[in-house]
């Protein structure tokens, strides 16, 4: 089967590959591919500056749909046919305070699907049976593809900062990732206001479409003064970073109220400048956020099944997937929303 593979550390060094289809081997299930997502540590990963453990020759990708081509001896509770999903999590200790409490997101001995594991951008992968889940009927294979991405902002927000109905919500970066933590945010009661630039604008405008209460096009726009007056000069309740961008990490520093609580989404692939004490003079709860755990996922299938969040919309731009450099390039250039790639008819 074709499959974009990264063959060897360092910048570039990615391509399309004549590879062996992979076999399920005892507890697993080997899934044929739907569609896949190109995340932006896709991205980083095609760049070499990423942090997270890399171990080429391994084929790219883990955001996907799929359904059961075959299960593996031992594995119980799916069939072939079965519309599947699966955790990015492949491998983890299971026995470090981390992966006992539930965060293998944090192990250290976490190896990733796409990472060190083949991934997606193929016609078959091949995962642990543990790490499957059912796409709900009412949910699309468009939709399903994106539950990664939105079990990372579920994670986000679920597990480490705190949403009330009636709170001021700032998402920065009306990316994928934006809108989805627009979405969730909104679920939960808040009034949310999401800020880009002017290559942003379409994106802006589906922001509006798929329920922001405000959109600002900081080249345009007064965001400091908007968050004021909705916040009657207090900031905003949560501010959720999705861009990575040093100067969003910043304004959202100063604009997000005393006691708030700020979740960094985005990687910015590099180190950014911010003036700490803002956490310690506002008393800020200031978190990061990496991946996500089964919760998350379970979390995210419910509000897909329920229609608390529209995702389709988002899938603006499918490619097949020997055409991966120009979804590439288009996704760096931010011309479109959410880029997939689709497997080659073997």
């Amino acid at each position: 089967m074709k499959a974009l593979v990264k063959y060897a550390a360092g910048p570039g060094n990615m391509e399309i590959r004549d590879i062996p289809e992979p076999q399920a081997g005892k507890g697993q299930i080997k899934i044929k591919i739907s569609e896949a997502g190109i995340c932006g540590s896709d991205l980083h990963i095609y760049h070499s500056d990423i942090a997270i453990p890399v171990n080429p020759p391994v084929v790219t990708g883990h955001e996907f749909s799929g359904t059961v081509a075959e299960v593996g001896e031992g594995v119980t509770g799916f069939s072939v046919g079965d519309r599947v999903v699966s955790e990015t999590a492949y491998d983890y200790c299971g026995v470090c305070d981390f992966c006992r409490e539930g965060y293998y997101n944090l192990c250290v001995e976490r190896k990733t699907l796409g990472y060190w594991y083949n991934g997606v951008f193929a016609s078959y992968t091949v995962v642990p049976a543990a790490r499957v889940l059912r796409i709900p009927d009412n949910v699309s294979d468009t939709a399903a593809t994106m539950t990664e991405p939105l079990a990372c902002v579920c994670h986000a927000i679920y597990d480490l900062c705190k949403i009330v109905p009636g709170d001021l919500v700032l998402v920065s970066g009306p990316g994928a990732i934006g809108m989805m933590a627009m979405q969730v945010a909104k679920a939960h009661g808040a009034a949310v206001v999401v800020s880009g630039t002017s290559v942003d604008a379409p994106r802006l405008e589906m922001a509006k479409q798929l329920g922001a209460d405000y959109t600002v096009n900081l080249q345009e726009e007064n965001l400091e003064e908007l968050i004021s007056k909705l916040s009657g000069g207090y900031g905003a309740d949560v501010v959720l970073e999705c861009s990575g961008a040093g100067p969003a990490i910043n304004s959202g520093l100063n604009l997000i109220k005393k006691l708030g609580y700020f979740t960094q989404i985005g990687l910015a692939g590099k180190k950014v400048e911010f003036d700490i004490e803002k956490i310690n003079y506002k008393e800020l709860h200031f978190s990061g956020s990496l991946g996500s755990r089964n919760y998350n996922w379970r979390r995210a299938l419910k509000l897909l099944e329920d229609g608390k969040v529209n995702l389709e919309p988002l899938a603006d731009t499918k490619l097949p997937l020997t055409e991966w450099k120009t979804a590439f390039e288009k996704f760096e250039k931010k011309e479109g929303c959410k880029f997939f790639l689709l497997p080659v008819k073997e």
